[in-house]
């Protein structure tokens, strides 16, 4: 409920920031830490819990939120574990399926992606926020996956990367990503389970123990 009410919070603010826009590339003005997000300087993640083996089950959907490319490379990453997923950009709360026991975000925003998907940051947003929601009712398991490194950050994803990581229940960060501290600082204050990794394939073997994949 902690971070229920939280993600509520984080989503007023995130809408307001979506309308400020934001391309697929980082703003300069965007590096450096936030306050109001509780962020480390430099992303220390050392407070940061350690995620545990078999902490997630399938069935599992994988969605983008902010429709970047990314969701294809955790696509990927999952189908190299050995994790059956159900991909789907843009599915919707209440088209989660009834047996699903964990939803995976692929999360970076994408003004191209959003395009394409005939949607605005706004309405991704809302889409998110009733997703989470919905997750949150049905008791499943959130991983929150940020795999751009700082490429895949600036005003747009990082209005997704509130929000979800937020809501997260474990996270999955490449390390590159998040030097300004946003994501581990969120994560710290809600005593996340987290793996930060170095290098986008390293993200195959977390996945492996987040599922109890041999």
């Amino acid at each position: 409920m902690k971070k229920l009410i939280a993600f509520a919070l984080a989503a007023a603010m995130t809408l307001s920031l979506a309308a400020c826009g934001g391309g697929d590339k980082p703003a300069a003005s965007n590096n450096a830490p936030s306050s109001a997000s509780g962020s480390q300087a430099g992303g220390d993640t050392s407070s940061l819990p350690e995620i545990e083996a078999g902490s997630c089950q399938t069935p599992a959907v994988l969605t983008s939120i902010g429709q970047s490319a990314d969701v294809e490379i955790v696509g990927t990453l999952c189908s190299k574990a050995g994790i059956e997923v159900t991909l789907d950009n843009t599915i919707a709360a209440e088209d989660l399926p009834s047996d699903c026991k964990t939803l995976i975000l692929a999360v970076g925003g994408s003004s191209k992606g959003l395009g394409a998907a005939g949607i605005d940051a706004d309405q991704e947003l809302e889409r998110t926020d009733a997703l989470l929601k919905k997750a949150d009712e049905m008791g499943l398991t959130v991983v929150a996956m940020h795999t751009g490194g700082s490429a895949r950050r600036g005003t747009l994803s990082d209005s997704f990367i509130t929000p979800s990581f937020t809501a997260a229940d474990i996270a999955v960060v490449v390390s590159e990503g998040d030097s300004d501290g946003l994501m581990s600082g969120i994560l710290a204050g809600n005593s996340t389970p987290s793996a930060y990794v170095e290098q986008v394939a390293d993200c195959i073997a977390t996945l492996k123990t987040l599922f109890g994949v041999a």
